[in-house]
């Protein structure tokens, strides 16, 4: 049996490859607002972080948020997505334990 090929990513912090399943993704829509996707499938450009809010601080602080999205992404956005991010690791490492759980 032809074993699948996983997607891999790099996030945009710490430069780690890593699954795609296992990032978070940053994703700048066509209307030019700037916001977490979870499932991955919205439209725009994207950029991807470990699930790690020291990797998101990291992001803040080099601007590679902005570079990856090819946009500024401006404080109050950062504070936002910051905000949302706290919100969404919990749920999204909850999430990624289900998963593992359903390989086996």
């Amino acid at each position: 049996m032809k074993t699948r090929k996983i997607p891999m990513r790099k996030c945009v912090a710490c430069q780690e490859m890593m699954p795609k399943k296992e990032l978070i993704r940053v994703v700048r829509t066509p209307e030019g607002e700037t916001q977490i996707d979870l499932k991955g499938k919205k439209s725009g450009r994207g950029a991807y972080l470990c699930g790690k809010v020291a990797c998101f601080k990291l992001a803040k602080k080099s601007k590679a948020l902005d570079r990856a999205l090819k946009q500024p992404v401006g404080a109050p956005i950062y504070d936002q997505l910051e905000q949302d991010f706290i919100q969404v690791e919990e749920e999204f490492h909850a999430g990624k334990d289900g998963m593992d759980d359903d390989e086996f």
